[in-house]
């Protein structure tokens, strides 16, 4: 069986989908793995647009400093067993908890808008679209406290229809969610990653 020696997963969806919960948990399964928080290059407040309702735009691709992401990105995909956390760069997580030297690297990032941007869409092997109802997207949100923190009325009038057009546009431009097994190495031999 043919193994990669590094392998890029995205996982995006919907506000409070659990994508940070899901790759942590992966993070902590998998060897090798690392974690990109695509919310840890949000754009200060002062730089993030607002609408003629007081709404601020951080769910738009302008509200992200990609290309700083994509440097973190290429950096590990350039080495991604030399890659280190660098003391300016506080957007990876913790190093792999798990080593071995026979299985790939494993990249997971994570985030809300990633399946439009064309940089980072062309390295990901694997990509998952994480969704749950509006209702529980809703209530799960009210459990959070953001800074600046959602004024009433944004996520119904901002942030559910931004990620409804988020949806169709990864529809429109006929982007792949791949859904398949990628072998990597555990107890018992080679198995299937997800």
């Amino acid at each position: 069986m043919l193994v990669k020696e590094k392998i890029v997963i995205g996982i995006s969806g919907v506000t409070n989908a659990g994508k940070t919960s899901l790759s942590l948990r992966l993070q902590k399964a998998l060897p090798n793995c690392k974690v990109i928080h695509q919310d840890d290059f949000f754009k200060p407040p002062e730089e993030v647009v607002v609408d003629s309702n007081g709404f601020y735009q951080y769910d738009v691709i302008t509200a992200l400093n990609m290309d700083a992401m994509m440097n973190v990105v290429n950096a590990w995909i350039k080495d991604p067993s030399g890659f280190k956390e660098l003391p300016s760069e506080s957007h990876i997580t913790s190093q792999p908890l798990q080593y071995d030297p026979d299985a790939p690297h494993i990249l997971l990032i994570e985030g809300f808008l990633m399946y439009t941007y064309r940089p980072l869409l062309n390295v990901f092997d694997l990509r998952y679209l994480l969704t749950v109802p509006f209702d529980e997207a809703k209530r799960r949100r009210s459990t959070r406290v953001y800074c600046p923190e959602d004024p009433p009325g944004y996520f119904e009038g901002h942030v559910w229809p931004m990620y409804l057009e988020h949806k169709e546009e990864i529809r429109s431009l006929g982007v792949d969610i791949a859904y398949g097994p990628v072998p990597v190495r555990g107890p018992g031999g080679w198995r299937p990653l997800l």
